[in-house]
């Protein structure tokens, strides 16, 4: 109890909190976007559904694993070599998991940008299975969280503060993931865009295994600059839509004028 209240007064520790929660946040976009993708491929009534067991999965594995941080730590140890580089069992998992990342992401992309897809009622492909989405999403919860609690540990020592800002990011996941995932499915390019993230997501995991970490800096510079310009895009679109509309009715009312001018 003394300890949970000295660290309540401590001002570095609400800097840590703070500081950790925005990180965790933006940590859980990866998450947040390979769901949201994931369960748009699910019959509409299932989706909610899916993405909260999904999202309730990735805080118990995040809990699980901040319980046995003794633990989650050798996980940098090497265990085996090859190529020059010796490997962990992190290094193991986040290549895994770039390697899923990067065939999910190219599979949907073939799909989207196939001239002749697959009927939706086809198994597995459009309309993919309940169970079949609920475990690609615990593949995934496990690389993000073992990623996120790792970049956990190396802010901060202390256990409440690790766990208050898990459980706080992913509750903004939770509420932010209908929004998110409604967005999404409403406009085809942020599709391709969210897609064209989660390759180079798999590509930094890949790196990251070999040793070339890249700064998570660069990459969600690179989305916010990306979402950015796919944001102006819509804007233009829009008023261009808006433009052959009023073009439309102001012909449609020409015509009818003159139609109202030969009939008398």
């Amino acid at each position: 109890m003394d300890y949970l209240l000295q660290l309540a007064t401590s001002p570095e520790a609400w800097v840590a909190l703070a500081t950790l929660m925005l990180m965790e946040i933006v940590l859980g976009i990866d998450n947040l976007l390979f769901i949201s993708i994931l369960t748009n491929k699910l019959p509409v009534e299932y989706r909610g559904q899916a993405r909260r067991i999904g999202i309730s999965l990735a805080l118990i594995m995040r809990l699980a694993l901040l319980s046995s941080i003794t633990w989650l730590a050798q996980l940098r140890d090497p265990v085996l070599s090859g190529f020059g580089h010796e490997f962990s069992w992190r290094d193991i998992i986040l290549g895994g998991g770039g390697l899923f990342l990067i065939y999910k992401a190219t599979s949907e992309i073939r799909h989207n940008v196939d001239p002749n897809p697959q009927p939706e009622k086809t198994v597995g492909k459009v309309a993919m299975g309940f169970a079949a989405a609920i475990f690609q999403i615990i593949l995934l919860d496990m690389v993000f969280s073992v990623d996120s609690i790792l970049t956990a540990i190396g802010m901060t020592d202390h256990l409440p503060i690790m766990v208050v800002a898990v459980v706080f990011a992913v509750m903004v996941m939770l509420f932010a993931s209908g929004p998110v995932a409604d967005f999404i499915n409403r406009n085809p390019t942020v599709v391709m865009l969210a897609l064209g993230f989660l390759l180079m997501i798999g590509m930094t995991l890949i790196a990251d295994a070999w040793g070339f970490h890249v700064p998570k800096g660069y990459i969600y510079v690179a989305m916010a600059f990306s979402c950015a310009i796919e944001g102006l895009n819509m804007l233009m679109r829009r008023a261009h839509d808006r433009r052959m509309a009023r073009e439309a009715a102001r012909a449609a009312e020409e015509e009818r004028h003159d139609t109202a001018q030969r009939a008398s």
